[in-house]
């Protein structure tokens, strides 16, 4: 009988793990295929881990990895995809935002598609503030158009993949993963599927600014090289700009029509202008040196404390 397994990533979720399980198992007992459910632990500091323990002791399908720290959303997704032995995995967040009801329609898209990948398109944003739906609008526009890769709009990490996928997942060895760019990256068959996204049932949002700013910053970084051309282009504007000034200022001087010597003004535009634009530069080079920086270390991209439910892997 073929095998599903819905991985769920959860940090500090003690108040919608219950809820959240309950759906899953209730769609999960209906499926005509072998089931498991997945959770990553990443390293909450509340509650979650004694309650996932206890889903795991009373249901066998279940089974729970623990991090040693918080490592972050992606980590525990990967994790997640190397502990799976299923045919197919369905990734999704525990907050029920992603709907568990909708999997049986996943599935059923996918054998009509006979895809690889099935990827949940969200065609609304229930409950969201207005500025999280524009960032979210203008961070994939941007993305799409900056990268080699192109990615389906308005996605999350939401969808199924298979075997096949999960397999050449395992060979990625980059430590910063944008995992629905990496998944659009390797190809194959993939389809969408339109859903509305539901509010968190309860807890906050574990993306606060900060952390969708640092998120964006990888997916960028990693897939695309044009921040170093928009860098270098931004010099090549500052060279042009710096041989126009040299000139009028000599020819000022000579026919009299510029003081290029009282100019203060000017002379502290030209540095602040200058000046700018190096620190750009600069700092638009640091950052790739930094991700080339961490992917040297070599550091695993995350540590498992603890299982429970797995006997084989």
């Amino acid at each position: 009988m073929p095998k599903l397994s819905v991985i769920i990533p959860c940090f500090n979720e003690e108040a919608v793990i219950m809820e959240s399980y309950s759906h899953t198992a209730r769609v999960l007992d209906n499926l005509p295929v072998e089931t498991e459910i997945i959770y990553v632990n990443d390293g909450s500091s509340d509650n979650t881990y004694t309650l996932l323990n206890e889903i795991a002791d009373k249901d066998r399908r279940v089974k729970v990895l623990h991090f040693s720290r918080n490592f972050g959303h992606q980590p525990a997704v990967s994790a997640g995809i190397h502990h799976c032995d299923a045919d197919w995995a369905i990734i999704m967040d525990s907050d029920l935002q992603d709907p568990p009801e909708l999997i049986p329609d996943i599935l059923r898209l996918r054998e009509q598609e006979q895809a690889n990948v099935v990827y949940c398109v969200r065609t609304s944003r229930e409950k969201e503030s207005l500025f999280k739906r524009l960032s979210a609008k203008t961070f994939y526009r941007l993305i799409n158009s900056m990268s080699e890769v192109k990615f389906p709009l308005d996605t999350g990490d939401f969808r199924l993949i298979d075997r096949k996928v999960m397999y050449e997942y395992s060979r990625l060895r980059e430590q910063g993963k944008y995992i629905r760019g990496l998944v659009s990256w390797m190809g194959f068959r993939q389809a969408p599927f339109y859903y509305e996204r539901k509010a968190r049932f309860a807890g906050e949002t574990k993306y606060p600014l900060k952390k969708m700013f640092k998120f964006a910053t990888t997916a960028l970084l990693y897939f695309s090289k044009k921040p170093l051309l928009v860098a270098m282009g931004l010099g090549f504007v500052a060279f042009v700009v710096g041989i126009i000034l040299a000139i009028w200022f000599i020819l000022g001087k000579i026919y009299g029509f510029s003081n290029a010597e009282t100019g203060w003004t000017s002379i502290i535009t030209v540095m602040v202008f200058f000046g700018g634009i190096q620190l750009l530069t600069i700092g638009v080079l640091g950052q790739y040196i930094g991700v080339l920086f961490d992917e040297i270390k070599g550091r695993p991209e995350y540590i498992v404390n603890e299982k429970r439910g797995f006997n084989n892997i």
